[in-house]
C-alpha cells in the first residue's frame, strides 16, 4: 500500500508560499460586475467549464439586469438562455428563487453575510465564500472547489475529501494573506502543472515539498 503522507505546519506554508510566487497575479475566473451578477454566474458555474459561463453571461445581463428581472422570470423564460450550461433547469429554478428571496427579504441587495447566503436557492459554501471575498472583499473562509479537494489531498494539506474539513484544515495552515487567493491559486497549478492524471512533478515548484499524495505516474 503507498504511504499517505502530509506536511506540517511548517512546510505547509512554505508550499504555499512557493505556488503564490508562481501565480501572483491568479483571480477569480468568472467574469462579473457587482454582487447580482457573482451570485448568478456562481450558481450557473457548478460542474460547468468557466468559459461556457463566461461567453453566455455578457448576454444574459444585458437582457436581465436587476434582481426584480431575474425575480420576474418564468423559468421558461430563463432555461433557453442557460441551456448551454449543466442542469440549467434546476439553476434557473435557484437563480429565480434566490433572487424572489434577495428581493423580499433582503430589501433587492444580495447579502453580505455568510448565514445569509447561504439560506439562498443554490448557494453552498464554496459559493457563499466567493460572493463575500470577490463582490465584497469580506474574507473570512475559503473557497473549496473540485481543485481544492484534489490538491488539498495530493500535496498533504489535507486528510479529508469534505470541504467543510478541507476548509478548517486549509484555514489553520494557510496564512490568512493567502485566503483570497489560495482557491484560485490550487487550480491555477492544476491546469498549469499538477493535472489530474499524470501531473509534472519535475517542473513543479514544491516537488521537493509534495508527499505526491495518490500519484501513479509522476512526470
Amino acid at each position: 500500500m503507498e504511504e499517505v503522507r502530509f506536511l506540517d505546519e511548517k512546510k505547509a506554508k512554505e508550499a504555499v508560499e512557493k505556488l503564490e510566487k508562481v501565480y501572483p497575479d491568479t483571480k477569480y475566473y468568472l467574469n462579473f460586475s457587482g454582487p447580482l451578477q457573482l451570485l448568478v454566474a456562481a450558481i450557473l458555474s457548478a460542474q460547468t467549464r468557466d468559459v461556457v459561463v463566461n461567453k453566455l453571461t455578457p448576454v444574459l445581463f444585458k437582457k436581465y439586469s436587476t434582481v426584480e428581472d431575474f425575480a420576474e422570470l418564468k423559468e421558461s423564460e430563463l432555461i433557453p438562455a442557460i441551456k448551454s450550461v449543466t442542469f440549467a433547469e434546476n439553476k434557473a429554478k435557484n437563480i429565480i428563487a434566490a433572487c424572489k428571496l434577495i428581493r423580499e427579504k433582503y430589501s433587492g441587495k444580495v447579502p453580505d453575510r455568510m448565514d445569509d447566503l447561504l439560506s439562498l436557492p443554490g448557494v453552498g459554501r464554496k459559493t457563499a465564500n466567493t460572493i463575500l471575498i470577490n463582490a465584497f472583499g469580506i474574507v473570512g473562509g475559503i473557497p473549496v472547489d473540485t481543485w481544492v479537494i484534489k490538491l488539498s489531498y495530493r500535496i498533504g494539506l489535507s486528510r479529508s475529501g469534505k470541504p467543510d474539513d478541507i476548509e478548517k484544515d486549509l484555514m489553520k495552515i494557510v496564512d490568512r494573506k493567502h485566503w483570497k487567493n489560495i482557491a484560485y491559486i490550487l487550480k491555477a497549478h492544476g491546469h498549469g502543472i499538477c493535472h489530474s492524471t499524470v501531473p509534472l512533478c519535475s517542473k513543479c515548484v514544491i516537488k521537493d515539498l509534495c508527499p505526491k499524495n495518490g500519484v501513479k505516474e509522476r512526470g
